[in-house]
């Protein structure tokens, strides 16, 4: 299911509307050409289930030899603004805007890597209640972003997270353990998510 924003998007896109679409199934993505902006709710939905992500054994050693440092939150938008950083992309500046202004209020979060105290990769994502929403990830050195990953899904566990929403299912995604639900499942899945009082950190 999409649905256009009307033409006067940029007055009616806000923190407010993006928060309630999100504990509604929805998330908004911009037109690549054009930068209108659609409410996205894919039917199926692909989720990662928290007790079966996948680590390769390759990814498993970069993680514990500690080549990346990881960390939360020390530059949502540098890495909002990596992730948008590419030929073609959804993350319009209005999206920017908005989710920097999320990030303020404590909605969304960037988890990172570092290389010699240089940003590398990372992934930043929309967080209401036990729910997690991943949005995008980047990365200018290889395994950085899957490092991000991992460390975001270990706090995720340790925190006791119900959903890890991954929106649309691809190879890369599936590789580290997405699966695809039905809508129905997947709204089940958040209304209990969204009753439970987390706070990401």
């Amino acid at each position: 299911m999409t649905t256009r924003a009307s033409d006067d998007h940029t007055e009616l896109f806000t923190p407010e509307l993006v928060v309630w679409a999100y504990e509604n199934g929805y998330f908004p993505m911009a037109d690549e050409q054009t930068g209108d902006l659609y409410w996205h709710a894919p039917d199926p939905r692909a989720i990662i289930p928290l007790d079966a992500v996948k680590v390769s054994r390759s990814l498993r050693k970069v993680v514990q030899s500690s080549v990346f440092e990881p960390a939360v939150n020390r530059n949502f938008e540098a890495v909002i603004r990596g992730c948008a950083d590419r030929e073609s992309t959804w993350i319009s500046e209005d999206i920017i805007q908005v989710y920097m202004e999320l990030h303020r209020r404590g909605f969304a979060h960037s988890v990172e890597t570092y290389l010699d105290g240089k940003l590398v990769g990372g992934l930043y994502g929309m967080q209401i209640g036990g729910a997690f929403f991943g949005e995008s990830m980047f990365s200018i050195v290889s395994e950085a972003s899957k490092v991000a990953f991992v460390h975001l899904t270990q706090r995720l566990r340790e925190q006791d997270f119900l959903l890890l929403d991954s929106q649309y299912i691809n190879p890369h995604m599936e590789s580290l353990g997405a699966i695809e639900i039905s809508r129905v499942q997947f709204m089940r899945m958040l209304d209990r998510a969204l009753q439970l009082p987390r706070i990401f950190h």
